[in-house]
């Protein structure tokens, strides 16, 4: 009976956390994305804000007003000095991004 109510419980808190990480909004996961911590935050800043003399704002008015096709072709082609993550990164990681990204100047 106690291993019934510890599988239970156990189960429970599985369906709650999946539930929570389908609710979250997408605008806070760009920062705890693991892979925009990996391959972006160096240049872009952890909170996607950019960095002098390195990677360009991510939330600045010339960043949102581009299509998400125009951010998916730089992320996947690179530009100037940012590298192209075509092969590097998966094509739903790319999405992801795009997505965080044009939610992330939305929310500023």
């Amino acid at each position: 009976m106690v291993r019934l109510a510890v599988a239970l419980v156990c189960c429970t808190a599985c369906i709650v956390g999946v539930v929570q990480a389908q609710d979250s909004k997408p605008e806070s996961s760009l920062t705890v994305n693991p892979v925009y911590e990996k391959n972006c935050a160096k240049c872009h800043g952890k909170t996607g804000t950019g960095h002098f003399m390195a990677g360009p704002s991510l939330v600045s008015g010339k960043a949102t007003a581009m299509s998400p096709d125009e951010i998916r072709t730089i992320i996947t082609n690179g530009k100037h000095h940012m590298p192209k993550f075509e092969g590097k990164l998966q094509p739903s990681e790319i999405d992801a991004l795009v997505e965080q990204i044009r939610a992330k100047g939305k929310q500023k």
